[in-house]
């Protein structure tokens, strides 16, 4: 089940904070709760996802694309991701989840999110994004100019882009 009791709090408490620049880290501390675990009793990856889009969106709101999302009634979406997960988060245990965005190509917006328990990177995720409209993604360069970003993206960090042209020669549909 989708954490709406989260998001809730998220966004009462992320509309209070003050703005962010567009390339800056955002930082949301949490706490791993039994509905987050699985069998196993660690977080699960599924939630991990899930607790990734409540990050994307502290920070949609913080850098202001939250607020033209609802001006231009656009939507986001994630259009790809990989995903590390390298230590467990377990029940009760404390963590930070951190984003930020990375840039953008001629299609795409990019971003990172990790979660860390203390010094240790638990998982770490490297997504590609979109911005909708009227069911479609919406050119990067309006979505930007309509965020006051007119000197175009950062270069994207090597492993990104090698990642986004990777991504580009698989085959789709997938051959099945």
């Amino acid at each position: 089940m989708y954490p709406y009791a989260r998001f809730a709090h998220l966004v009462l408490k992320e509309r209070r904070k003050a703005p962010l620049g567009m390339y800056d880290n955002h930082v949301l501390p949490m706490t791993c709760w039994p509905v987050d675990i699985d069998g196993f009793l660690e977080m699960n990856n599924g939630r991990i996802l899930t607790l990734y889009d409540l990050g994307r969106f502290a920070l949609a709101m913080r850098i202001g694309l939250w607020d033209v999302l609802q001006r231009e009634k656009w939507g986001l979406v994630v259009a790809g991701s990989t995903v590390r997960y390298r230590s467990r988060i377990t029940t009760f245990q404390r963590f930070e989840l951190r984003t930020r965005f990375l840039g953008w190509d001629n299609r795409f917006f990019y971003l990172e999110q990790a979660m860390w328990r203390g010094n240790t990177c638990c998982n770490h995720a490297l997504l590609r994004t979109g911005v909708t409209q009227k069911g479609r993604l919406a050119p990067v360069e309006d979505v930007a100019n309509a965020m006051g970003v007119s000197d175009g993206s950062r270069v994207l960090p090597a492993y990104a882009q090698a990642w986004a042209e990777a991504d580009a020669t698989r085959p789709w549909p997938p051959e099945f």
